[in-house]
């Protein structure tokens, strides 16, 4: 791994793919397609960029997704419940 050098120069940038930060998560989104109405609120506000955004409404990346709960807080029709990660 990469030393980040005094005034926080990053000598790889561009190196967060490396590194799945959703194995941090506790609890994890789950959405239920029939309450969604594609506001694509979750997609907005997801931290991460963990969520893409396809015809079909949101699919989330497990492998970035931390789980902080803010896709589920910001969905105007609760179609995003987050439940207990199971390892």
């Amino acid at each position: 791994m990469a030393k980040i050098t005094i005034g926080a120069v990053n000598p790889v940038p561009g190196s967060s793919r490396n590194y799945h930060t959703g194995s941090w998560r506790s609890m994890k989104p789950i959405q239920d397609p029939e309450k969604c109405i594609k506001c694509k609120l979750c997609y907005t506000f997801c931290p991460d960029s963990a969520i893409a955004w396809t015809d079909d409404g949101p699919v989330w990346n497990y492998d970035y997704c931390k789980g902080c709960g803010i896709c589920a807080h910001e969905c105007p029709t609760k179609a995003i419940e987050m439940v207990s990660e199971e390892k």
